[in-house]
């Protein structure tokens, strides 16, 4: 017992250094009837919070599957709902919670249309892992989808070409136009309601720098330009990557 409020407040501490515009007091106690049942851990990747939803991530299933002692897992996929030539894939998971478990079943796809932009080419292990999932959740109870059966994820779309021809400026807002990228920047972060920290490391990949600092003004009008496409096509991809960032306590930008 001890053990579950310890996690408890381990969670709820983690949630709200990673999710804090999003935490409330419905999420809070979510967190804490999903801490005491299943034993998740938002430190360990096994849930992540997408516009004020609870979602369990295939790491959490698995490693609540282990904690329970499943008996085992048997996937196969399903040839008449299959097209590799189009990147069309159906698997169908089943999991055995014990010896006489007569089976818990799930399905899954994948194709293009989908699955993250990020994932192409990979539809066939995405399907595998939706079906798993979607098993596991129905042998053990789990009420809350898991991430990685969110169905559609739209492309982050190109930055636009005229961008590019923007002569190269400090982005820290020395310079012409300075001022108005960073504006621009915290008006997607409070509209879209991101982390500011998790903007700022993905801001930092996504330009191929140490520091946001080091970034050329073109870059980060490059970067703007694909956030807010992003967020305005598909704000839970995007979440999806956020999250796949260490958090910064800074600001973004």
């Amino acid at each position: 017992m001890r053990l579950k409020r310890d996690l408890s407040r381990t969670n709820l501490s983690a949630a709200r250094r990673k999710w804090s515009t999003q935490m409330n007091r419905s999420t809070i106690q979510a967190l804490r009837l999903l801490t005491e049942a299943y034993q998740f851990s938002v430190l360990g990747g096994d849930l992540l919070l997408l516009e004020s939803g609870w979602y369990v991530t295939h790491t959490g299933l698995i490693r609540l599957a282990a904690r329970k002692r499943c008996r085992g897992i048997h996937v196969q996929p399903i040839a008449e709902f299959s097209d590799s030539i189009n990147g069309r894939y159906a698997f169908k998971a089943t999991v055995y919670k014990s010896r006489t478990c007569q089976g818990f079943v799930g399905y899954g796809d994948a194709d293009p249309a989908n699955v993250s932009f990020l994932v192409h080419g990979a539809e066939m292990r995405v399907a595998e892992t939706r079906a798993v999932n979607r098993a596991l959740r129905k042998a053990y109870g789990i009420g809350i989808c898991s991430v990685e059966e969110i169905g559609s994820f739209a492309e982050p779309t190109q930055s636009s070409p005229e961008s590019k021809k923007l002569p190269p400026r400090p982005a820290n807002g020395n310079g012409p136009g300075g001022p108005k990228v960073r504006d621009r920047l915290c008006q997607l972060i409070r509209r879209h309601q991101l982390d500011p920290g998790l903007v700022k490391a993905y801001a930092t990949d996504f330009c191929g720098v140490k520091t946001l600092r080091d970034a050329t003004r073109e870059q980060v009008e490059n970067f703007v330009t694909h956030l807010a496409d992003w967020a305005e096509k598909d704000r839970n991809a995007l979440l999806c990557r956020l999250n796949s960032y260490p958090d910064q306590k800074d600001g973004a930008a």
